[in-house]
């Protein structure tokens, strides 16, 4: 494992999203947040554009999730969660200091709850998952499993009131399938061409649907919690549930230590931290940002599809670590994805109109 090109990966980005981040904590004193604030149109489209908007730029960065967990192979997927979701406790825990007070003064025990659940779900036993799942059956099962969660998350927003009929976005949810079968077909292809067991392990399929299973409660609850809490701002929330998320990590800490290997080199060490603190930096405090901001602009059933960026984002990351070109099935899956986004719009301004 070359050390050297996970820092050389990672840094440029990290320094982008520590200065996003401390643009965010800086304006938020200020204003109280500019993501937050309302937008002016009647007729939704502004919100709509801005909402697709900061789905692709969530997308963009969480896609950095997938490859992370190749780029540090001598790690276990519990010692993963733990350096990532540290440092995303620390840093949200630096910002949210000052504020700390007044913050927690307008939540209750039951947003507390909420807040315990939705980290457990959206991100520790959530990464665990699929950290399992990419090291044992590798990113190619583990994308094509994944690649379902919009469909996942549509189908349980469709049963919201005054949601977009299931039937009218049938089209779109079966572009978003054939999107996901082809990015599994091909990587699978490739597995069985370079592995000498072309078998998928059962452990690892397990963890890549208990990773479905957990994020799909999870967006659905965030999404709820946040159209609930007007009087949070979607940037406070996020870092609330770093603060959370990463005073649970703490507590696997000792499991770690007793039960999981930490005999490393210093390089590897070293990469482990850069990846940790870029994937925080990144995925948890700038991605989910923009995720939370997103929840409270668009409907369920199309917050389901802003997921697809994450998967395609993923891909063009993985062509340009492996400095390739996308193969003819990896081609067809990004048309199908993107008309799906396309065609999940197009049902939407007509149901609204």
């Amino acid at each position: 494992m070359d050390h050297k090109r996970v820092i050389v990966a990672f840094s440029p980005s990290i320094k982008r999203a520590k200065l996003t981040c401390d643009m965010l904590s800086s304006v938020h004193h200020q204003e109280g947040l500019i993501m937050d604030a309302p937008t002016a149109d009647p007729a939704g489209i502004g919100r709509t554009k801005l909402g697709i908007a900061c789905g692709m730029g969530a997308g963009a960065l969480w896609g950095l999730v997938f490859l992370a967990p190749a780029l540090v192979r001598a790690f276990t997927p519990l010692q993963l969660a733990i350096g990532r979701y540290l440092a995303y406790g620390v840093i949200s825990a630096v910002l949210v200091a000052p504020r700390w007070r007044d913050l927690t003064a307008r939540l209750t025990g039951r947003e507390w709850l909420w807040l315990g659940w939705l980290a457990m779900t959206g991100n520790t036993l959530y990464y665990i998952l699929l950290s399992q799942a990419i090291q044992t059956s590798g990113i190619a099962m583990t994308s094509l499993v994944i690649g379902f969660l919009p469909v996942a998350v549509t189908i349980v927003g469709s049963m919201d009131r005054d949601a977009v009929p299931l039937y009218r976005l049938i089209p779109s949810l079966f572009l978003c399938a054939g999107g996901a079968v082809c990015i599994g077909w091909q990587a699978l292809a490739a597995h069985t061409a370079t592995s000498a067991s072309a078998g998928v392990p059962l452990t690892g399929l397990a963890c890549a649907i208990g990773a479905l299973v957990s994020w799909t409660v999870y967006a659905v609850g965030n999404s709820r919690c946040l159209a609930r809490l007007d009087h949070i701002s979607a940037q406070d929330w996020n870092l609330l549930t770093g603060i959370v998320t990463g005073a649970q990590v703490a507590l696997l800490i000792p499991l770690t230590l007793l039960t999981e290997p930490l005999h490393h080199a210093a390089a590897a060490w070293l990469g482990f931290g850069s990846v940790s603190v870029g994937v925080a930096l990144m995925a948890s405090m700038a991605g989910n940002a923009l995720w939370n901001r997103m929840n409270r602009l668009l409907p369920l059933t199309m917050v389901g599809q802003m997921i697809l960026f994450e998967t395609l984002f993923a891909l063009i990351y993985g062509f340009l670590w492996e400095q390739r070109w996308p193969h003819p099935l990896e081609v067809a899956a990004f048309a199908l994805v993107v008309t799906s986004v396309v065609s999940c719009i197009h049902v939407h301004r007509k149901y609204q109109e």
